[in-house]
């Protein structure tokens, strides 16, 4: 009895198909060290690279390096420069290259809440000054890199640096538009002068951002786009002037090196087969990357608390990465504790054009030493466009309480009735989004774990 032609035919597309597979997994068994090494390498140095995107961004829109830049107003829903932008405090910010020169850093007497964050170009914060630290009184710092000798000035106190490109982010708490008067007095006194140029008695002149600002592609989406070559050889590159640890590194230079990726030295050209094998470890990494912050687990009542590791990551890559992507500068936690709401108390995940409300109980309000605010933003981490300009509510806003003495945030697209509307946070109309809570020089119930935010609660 024959096999009709159409069996035959059914038969061998099967069988040609099961060939197909087991070769593509066989190919990709035989480069599955290659897969992995470009997967942990790209983790690894993504803070890195995004570092060398944003500095070069800054210098390109608002000014090169070296300089101190205030920032005088809020950034508004426009703003792509970095994720998560805060509108507590207005920023004074320098990107600095240590290799060679050293300079001044100085910092007037203030009783104002501030904190000025010192960060290497790994993302680690290897200095934070402000009154939780250093006090209120004036001081004056002189910034080095890793390889600086020389003497130390009388009067100064020794901030090195353990990589060549470091970058500067001050805060300083702002109340507001009517506030900014204040503000910008405090921070007409800081200054950032050349240990040269400061021996001469000069000071150099800070800088105020453009009105109109020229915006480039976001960090993020810039990274997204490198090719998988341009990032392994970009990362070679900066990790000659900003070297990893020697000792904690060891296994991730390892796994680079056997990608021929190495401190300075040229990236080799890879063949076909191993270049889509690299290609594909990055493309899973960076899929990895986004579903934990996407869909980040052991949430309390649906915030994601920061690791206590932040700002001082060790060998936490993936953390460190994650954050980079995120919410690149994050402080220490000492600073500041920004837990991230991202599902409501039901467990499910955050939907413009829906209707919330955050309940804080009478005598449960965030228990901080500074001040304390929530911020919406959109699924990109970005300032949520609506018509009032409203991008966050705190403990420094005219706040109505309810009768027994809680407060409620009401979270929604449209605009509520008119007694409730000083209590409204606009969030997107459709699409996700999240909150950030930022919780400022916290009290050790919330660095504890002790204190949490209360669950987002959907209204129906």
């Amino acid at each position: 009895m024959s096999v009709p032609l159409t069996s035959r035919l059914w038969f061998r597309t099967v069988l040609a198909l099961v060939v197909l597979v087991v070769l593509a997994a066989a190919v990709l068994f035989s480069q599955r060290q290659v897969i992995r090494d470009a997967a942990e390498g790209y983790v690894f140095g993504y803070p890195l690279v995004i570092t060398e995107i944003t500095r070069d961004g800054f210098n390109h829109s608002l000014a090169p390096t070296q300089h101190l830049v205030h920032v005088q107003k809020f950034p508004d829903a426009h703003f792509r420069e970095i994720v998560r932008p805060n509108v507590d405090t207005l920023y004074s910010v320098a990107w600095l290259d240590l290799s060679e020169q050293a300079l001044v850093f100085e910092m007037p007497a203030t009783e104002r809440y501030n904190v000025m964050q010192f960060l290497d170009a790994w993302t680690n914060v290897y200095a934070s000054l402000g009154p939780r630290t250093t006090g209120k009184d004036a001081a004056t710092y002189l910034l080095v890199g890793p390889n600086w000798k020389g003497t130390v000035p009388e009067g100064m106190l020794l901030l090195r640096s353990p990589t060549a490109i470091a970058w500067l982010l001050g805060r300083l708490q702002t109340n507001g538009v009517a506030d900014y008067e204040t503000v910008h007095g405090i921070q007409q006194q800081i200054s950032l002068t050349p240990l040269s140029e400061w021996q001469q008695g000069k000071r150099s002149a800070s800088l105020v951002p453009p009105v109109k600002v020229e915006r480039g592609v976001p960090p993020l989406f810039q990274m997204r786009a490198l090719e998988s070559r341009d990032f392994f050889q970009r990362l070679a590159r900066l990790m000659a002037s900003n070297p990893p640890s020697a000792t904690l590194d060891q296994p991730a230079l390892q796994g680079l090196a056997r990608l021929g990726v190495q401190p300075g030295a040229e990236v080799p050209a890879w063949g076909w087969l191993q270049q889509r094998a690299v290609a594909l470890g990055i493309w899973l990494a960076e899929r990895k990357l986004q579903d934990v912050i996407a869909h980040p687990v052991d949430l309390k009542a649906g915030w994601r608390v920061p690791p206590a590791q932040v700002g001082r990551y060790g060998s936490e890559y993936g953390l460190r990465a994650a954050v980079a992507m995120a919410g690149f500068g994050a402080n220490l936690g000492e600073d500041a504790v920004y837990p991230n709401g991202v599902k409501d108390g039901e467990g499910n995940a955050l939907q413009g054009g829906q209707r919330y409300r955050l309940h804080f109980a009478a005598g449960q309000l965030p228990p901080v030493r500074a001040f304390w605010s929530v911020t919406v933003y959109d699924a990109d981490g970005y300032l949520v466009d609506n018509p009032l300009n409203r991008y966050a509510l705190g403990d420094r806003d005219a706040l109505k309480r309810n009768a027994d003495g809680s407060l409620d945030i009401i979270l929604q697209a449209d605009a509520p009735a008119s007694e409730w509307q000083g209590n409204w946070l606009p969030i997107p109309k459709e699409g996700g989004f999240a909150l950030t809570a930022r919780l400022y020089w916290p009290e050790a119930a919330i660095l504890s774990g002790k204190w949490n935010m209360p669950a987002i609660e959907r209204v129906r």
